[in-house]
C-alpha cells in the first residue's frame, strides 16, 4: 500500500481535494483532525500538554484550544514544544489507522507536511495551490476572521515555491481549473504504481 500526503497553505482547498480521494474510495487521514483528537482524548497528551502549560489551560478536563493558540501564536518556543507532543502522537495514530486500510494507497492530509519532515516517510505527496489572495478570501469567509489574521497565519508556513520543490504532484485549485480530471490523473498514475 502506498503512502500519499496531500499539503497545501492554508485556504488553498487541500480538504476539498482530499474529498474528491474519498469518492473514490480512497482512505483519508486527516492530520489536524487527528491532532484535535489526541489533544481532548489522549491521557499522555493532555498531560505532557498540562507540564508545557500548566493548569489553567484545562477546562473541565479538557484543554481550551484558544488559550493554547493565544500562547503559542506569539511564543515560538512553546509552540515548538507543543509541535514535540502533538506531532509524534500524530504520527503514530496514523501508523495504526493505516495498516487497518485496505486500499492500493492511503491519503495523509497535512497542512505542514513538509515543515514537519513527514513527508520523507510517503511514497508520494501532493501539493494544493491557490493565489494569495484566492486563499485569503476563503479563509476569511470560512474563519470569520481578518485579512492580517490570515496573512500572519500564511507567514507560519512555508510558501508553495519551496514546497513544490519536494512534491510529486501538483493541483491547481483556483475556482477556474477543473478539480476532478486532476485528482483523476493522480489517482490513475498512483493506480499504475501499485500494480
Amino acid at each position: 500500500m502506498l503512502k500519499v500526503g496531500v499539503t497545501g497553505g492554508i485556504g488553498s482547498g487541500k480538504s476539498t481535494v482530499c474529498q474528491l480521494f474519498k469518492c473514490l474510495e480512497i482512505p483519508v487521514f486527516n492530520a489536524d483532525e487527528a491532532g484535535r483528537y489526541l489533544l481532548s482524548e489522549d491521557k499522555d497528551v493532555l498531560e505532557q500538554v498540562k507540564s508545557i502549560f500548566g493548569h489553567e489551560v484545562i477546562i473541565h478536563g479538557k484543554p481550551d484550544r484558544k488559550k493554547i493558540a493565544g500562547i503559542v501564536f506569539n511564543n515560538a518556543e512553546k509552540l515548538a514544544q507543543l509541535n514535540a507532543v502533538i506531532h509524534p502522537a500524530v504520527r503514530n495514530y496514523y501508523a495504526s489507522w493505516a495498516i487497518e486500510q485496505q486500499s492500493p494507497y492511503v491519503i495523509y492530509e497535512a497542512a505542514i507536511l513538509f515543515e514537519t519532515g513527514l513527508y520523507k516517510q510517503l511514497d508520494y505527496t501532493a501539493l494544493v495551490v491557490a493565489p494569495e489572495s484566492l486563499r485569503i478570501k476563503r479563509v476569511m469567509e470560512r474563519d470569520g476572521t481578518d485579512e492580517a489574521n490570515v496573512r500572519a497565519r500564511i507567514k507560519n508556513q512555508w510558501s508553495d515555491e519551496d514546497k513544490n520543490k519536494l512534491t510529486n504532484f501538483l493541483v491547481v485549485n483556483d475556482d477556474v481549473t477543473p478539480l476532478l480530471p486532476q485528482v483523476m490523473d493522480i489517482h490513475n498514475q498512483l493506480i499504475v504504481k501499485t500494480t
